[in-house]
């Protein structure tokens, strides 16, 4: 049994900085995708960053807007997803999540089938 959960969030100024964590646990050895998604209140959710685990080939993939801004990045023995924030604007005010796609090896939204309860970042 696979559960998420996410800590980090808090309220910061425009470009400061914030370190989400997600904590992992039930997942089993293998290939899968495990991403942070955000979705703010009238909005769409958002993939926000992704990236491939167990690929040696090292997919990591982030949506333009927060391009070399965010870093995701994966603690194997601890099985912690980690999404370094820095420069943040008020747009990336939003509820975000962490997720993983444990039915197919693939990093597309719609494949995430596994989500933590979220955290807020608000940056005002």
């Amino acid at each position: 049994h696979v559960q998420l959960v996410e800590s980090g969030g808090g309220l910061v100024h425009p470009g400061g900085s914030l370190r989400l964590s997600c904590a992992a646990s039930g997942f089993t050895l293998g290939r899968y995708c495990m991403a942070w998604f955000r979705q703010a209140p009238g909005k769409p959710r958002e993939q926000v960053a992704a990236m491939m685990i167990g690929d040696r080939f090292g997919y990591i993939s982030y949506h333009d807007s927060v391009k070399g801004r965010f870093t995701i990045s994966h603690d194997d023995a601890d099985y912690r997803l980690d999404l370094q924030m820095n420069s943040l604007e008020p747009a990336d005010t939003a509820m975000y999540y962490c997720a993983a796609a444990t039915s197919v090896i693939a990093c597309n939204s719609q494949f995430f089938n596994v989500w933590g309860q979220g955290t807020q970042v608000t940056v005002s």
